[in-house]
């Protein structure tokens, strides 16, 4: 159904707002009128480096993702954007697969019931969600919690590898299969997956469940902290075994 004058308004609205707020974030008070014929989406800058606006990389980043309309059906119905939240600097970043209702009303990643567990994961770790960064796969909400498509995927990986070259973590991990097997490009099966480290451009990866699998699946639960120990023990977190 096409969209009416009324809805393309109050899309665009949204997206402003969404824009301004993360400007404000970033310290940026006052911008310079743009030429005529700019373009949405600005050449990537060099990680961890500010631009003469003061704006970071990461920031410019997430004006790009909140102006896509790459996937069409998905940038009609969000409420908004789900770019990521967290420390820019951070040692870990935790990746799952795309926003849910919650998180596509909010704005934030991990919300829900599964955000609250995330935290209480992370917590255990001896870690907060402000020293960690949270991310996904996908910006978008897919209609009705779907998986990823494989369009979607690739229309967002360029913002995903932009993401982690900003922050330069040096672990990652991977919240469920999608995540998973979309970052290091295989079919491999989740639990065939954890319980070790892969290499995503230098950064120390690894898998476990999705805290809605853990939610539908508290058995799973054990597996999940023994990769949480793994990965405590490799971040200098707790003594080795």
């Amino acid at each position: 159904m096409p969209r009416t004058d009324e809805e393309t308004r109050q899309r665009l609205l949204r997206a402003t707002t969404q824009r301004v707020e993360s400007l404000g974030r970033a310290g940026v008070t006052h911008l310079k009128k743009p030429p005529a014929a700019e373009s949405c989406e600005a050449p990537p800058a060099p990680a961890n480096t500010a631009t003469h606006t003061g704006t970071s990389p990461l920031e410019i980043l997430r004006g790009e993702v909140e102006c896509c309309t790459l996937c069409e059906p998905l940038a009609e119905a969000r409420t908004q954007t789900v770019f990521g939240t967290g420390n820019p600097n951070a040692r870990l970043c935790f990746l799952g697969e795309a926003p849910g209702a919650e998180e596509d009303r909010q704005g934030e990643p991990f919300v829900g019931r599964s955000g609250q567990l995330l935290t209480k994961i992370i917590e255990a770790c001896t870690l907060s969600r402000d020293e960690i960064f949270i991310l996904n796969v996908l910006k978008c909400r897919p209609p009705g919690n779907r998986n990823p498509l494989p369009e979607e995927v690739t229309n967002c990986r360029k913002f995903l590898d932009r993401q982690l070259a900003a922050i330069q973590p040096e672990f990652l991990c991977c919240l469920g299969a999608v995540a998973a097997q979309t970052l290091l490009e295989t079919t491999t099966p989740i639990g065939r997956m954890r319980g070790k480290f892969f290499d995503y451009r230098g950064i120390r990866t690894m898998c476990t469940y999705h805290p809605a699998y853990l939610l539908r699946n508290p058995a799973a639960k054990k597996e999940c902290w023994e990769d949480m120990q793994m990965l405590m023990r490799e971040m200098g977190l707790i003594a080795p075994k």
